[in-house]
């Protein structure tokens, strides 16, 4: 079987005179069949993955690319009043953004650029995008502390990116998850908004809105929190798995149906304390029961 690399190592694969990445300044003429020899020799059979590394994957990319315009489409759906509109752009990135990772894991697509774009794209979808959807539906009337809020949100889910790029580490993360609090944001706005049957309308004004602004710091200091969080990245899709399992899919998939803004709201809540809920039991429910136990034994 013909290995699908082979091409980077194969002289026919390429037309005289115009190997890959060679141009004018490299030292080769075009048409001359002895210093492409030569490029071959010392380049393309001494190092094949040098070739490749001077383009890019496509598939993962565009994905990733899909997911950015989704965050930049939420940000002019709510310049533009749409705010359920821009919710339900955050819920596609956050779809899109699951899906680059596993294809590129899948087929081996993986690379530092990718990762890269990852982040930016991230950054804009999870971000900026949720921080300015939230402002100009509700925060905006609080004034300073409107945007003082949204800039803690969005100035942690930097940091949040920033810090996951140096302890890349899918066991589990720290910090909550910068899509998880995007998507807290972004559901609290489409339960709101879901049915209203208005094109443009306004959030929460008043003590609501310094509510939703207490939610949104709190949420960007649950970023860069130190509290560990389950990763769902350790779900293998490759593996068998039980029967039950994919009817328990189908049942969860059920539930969420019947009131999806409000069910993913209801779940993603869930998620952020969960990491609070397991630091404060390890800190004070364990080394106390602990204690006791260890009392025990001595007697």
């Amino acid at each position: 079987m013909k290995d699908r690399n082979d091409d980077h190592d194969d002289p026919s694969a390429h037309s005289p005179g115009e190997p890959d990445g060679a141009t004018m300044g490299d030292g080769y003429e075009d048409g001359d069949p002895g210093a492409y020899d030569a490029f071959v020799s010392s380049e393309s059979l001494d190092e094949p993955d040098r070739l490749r590394r001077r383009g890019i994957y496509l598939l993962p990319n565009l994905i990733t690319t899909a997911a950015l315009f989704s965050g930049f489409f939420a940000i002019v759906a709510a310049m533009n009043g749409n705010f359920e509109t821009a919710a339900l752009a955050i819920f596609v990135a956050m779809v899109l953004d699951a899906a680059d990772g596993r294809v590129a894991r899948l087929t081996r697509t993986e690379s530092a650029f990718g990762a890269e774009y990852d982040s930016l794209s991230d950054m804009v979808a999870f971000g900026v995008a949720p921080a300015l959807v939230v402002f100009a539906w509700s925060l905006q009337g609080l004034g300073q502390v409107g945007w003082v809020a949204t800039f803690i949100y969005m100035a942690c889910a930097a940091l949040r990116l920033a810090r996951f790029n140096m302890r890349h580490d899918n066991s589990s993360f720290t910090g909550l998850a910068s899509p998880a609090a995007a998507a807290i944001i972004a559901g609290v706005v489409w339960v709101a908004t879901s049915g209203s049957g208005q094109e443009a309308t306004s959030g929460p004004e008043g003590f609501g809105a310094f509510l939703l602004a207490l939610l949104t710091a709190g949420l960007g200091l649950l970023m860069v929190a130190p509290v560990r969080y389950w990763s769902p990245k350790l779900f293998n899709f490759k593996g068998r798995v039980p029967f039950m399992t994919l009817v328990a899919a189908v049942i969860a998939y059920a539930v969420v149906m019947v009131d999806p803004p409000r069910v993913l709201l209801g779940l993603f809540l869930i998620y952020a304390f969960s990491g609070p809920a397991q630091w404060l039991w390890q800190r004070f429910g364990e080394p106390r029961f602990g204690g006791r136990s260890s009392d025990s034994e001595n007697k």
